[in-house]
């Protein structure tokens, strides 16, 4: 990247794995004049500590944008496309166009600026662990007001993961709207297989 290219966007998403729910993607211009101490990959941070920089990231940002891609998106494009839907999204809701993009993992979303892959991108560059944190959050609230509905699946826990109490709730009670039918042990209960 040049000495011109100031303004670089990270770009990471969350929610692959899950069961039920939108796949979340955010893109953060950092301020180099504004450092926040501390970021990390989200996954290896505390809830309390993601909150925090969450905060500290939305107050100091040059620009940021959350951006999701729905069930039915994944279920009709795949996980991997719909990710990539979702990154595209939050890159173009930002309030300041980049001049480069910086995505975490080995695809890049289709963009009209140049972008790079970097596999491990979440714990080499701030923005794309600054990015990775607002997707992280901004999911886990997402599962927190979806278990405010339905607590019966513990949402709050395992946050859509196919966790072995998820699997035995899904068993138990049937799948929601919410829950991604393309995903094998949704449909095998919907196709009657379990």
């Amino acid at each position: 990247m040049s000495e011109l290219q100031q303004y670089v966007a990270g770009v990471d998403e969350v929610g692959r794995g899950p069961l039920v729910g939108p796949v979340v993607a955010a893109a953060v211009i950092l301020d180099p004049a504004r450092p926040i101490d501390g970021l990390a990959d989200s996954k290896k941070l505390s809830e309390k500590r993601r909150n925090q920089l969450d905060q500290l990231i939305r107050e100091r940002a040059l620009a940021f944008a959350v951006a999701s891609a729905s069930v039915v998106e994944i279920d009709k494009l795949n996980i991997l496309h719909a990710s990539l839907l979702a990154m595209r999204r939050a890159v173009e809701q930002l309030s300041l166009r980049p001049d480069a993009v910086l995505v975490d993992g080995n695809r890049c979303p289709e963009l009209d600026l140049p972008c790079q892959a970097v596999v491990g991108g979440d714990a080499l560059h701030a923005n794309i662990s600054a990015a990775s944190i607002l997707a992280k959050v901004a999911r886990d609230k997402m599962m927190l007001e979806l278990h405010q509905s339905y607590p019966d699946y513990g949402f709050d826990q395992h946050k859509g993961y196919p966790t072995r109490a998820h699997l035995q709730a899904l068993e138990r009670l049937g799948p929601l709207t919410e829950h991604r039918r393309s995903f094998r042990p949704v449909r095998q209960l919907l196709q009657g297989e379990v």
